[in-house]
């Protein structure tokens, strides 16, 4: 049938084989297929989805992120260590048991809203203030804007503008409190009367003497 030199080969060629698949089996043994679900929780305290959230495989490069039900599969290697971020959450790190016998794991991971406040950044169209005091100083404003700025500034614009104006909703607001709190003074009793009071006399004879209760159609 075979001599001994073929018989050989075939022999080595079996252990070569052999050794080969114990090593796959060897290195797939470290393997798992690391799934879950990203949860977040609500104003009322319930666990929700957190869709898009990033889950990255620390020094490998590798991740992925949750879907609209905030699942994740990803496959890593058991001890390597899990990156969870999303932005307006603090970010999260999780390892994965090293002694894991099974090569699938899974995990609820659950993020917390964070607040980040960024600093101040005031951006200006010169490099300093003095640059732009020597810029404002040398700018010239042509005569129609400048005729048209003294126009709108005059008194009489002013007052027209003082007198048919709407109020906003400041002013509204604070009319309203006002008028509130002037309530308060006579809760529970009846309001106090002005005939002592100097400021309504002092009133009542300038409309007085200005006419203003004069009978309408009276010549």
């Amino acid at each position: 049938m075979f001599n001994s030199g073929v018989r050989w080969i075939i022999l080595l060629t079996l252990l070569m084989l052999g050794i080969g698949v114990t090593s796959a089996q060897e290195q797939d043994s470290s393997i798992v297929q690391f799934s879950g679900l990203v949860v977040t929780g609500d104003d009322a305290g319930d666990l929700m989805p957190l869709p898009f959230a990033n889950i990255l495989l620390s020094g490998s490069g590798r991740g992925t992120f949750s879907n609209l039900d905030g699942f994740f599969s990803i496959v890593a290697r058991k001890g390597e260590r899990v990156v969870f971020s999303s932005v307006g959450y603090g970010t999260v790190e999780f390892t994965i048991p090293d002694t894991l016998k099974d090569n699938r794991y899974t995990i609820y991971q659950i993020m917390t809203q964070d607040t980040f406040t960024l600093p101040e950044t005031v951006v200006y169209p010169w490099p300093s203030r003095e640059h732009f005091k020597i810029e404002f100083l040398a700018l010239e404003v042509p005569d129609d804007l400048q005729r048209r700025a003294e126009e709108n500034l005059e008194a009489n614009t002013m007052l027209k503008m003082r007198e048919n104006l709407d109020t906003d909703g400041g002013e509204n607001t604070g009319y309203y409190l006002r008028k509130q709190a002037e309530s308060y003074y006579s809760i529970g009793q009846s309001k106090p009367m002005h005939i002592l009071n100097p400021i309504a006399w002092s009133k009542f004879f300038k409309d007085w003497k200005a006419g203003k209760f004069k009978r309408k159609g009276k010549k």
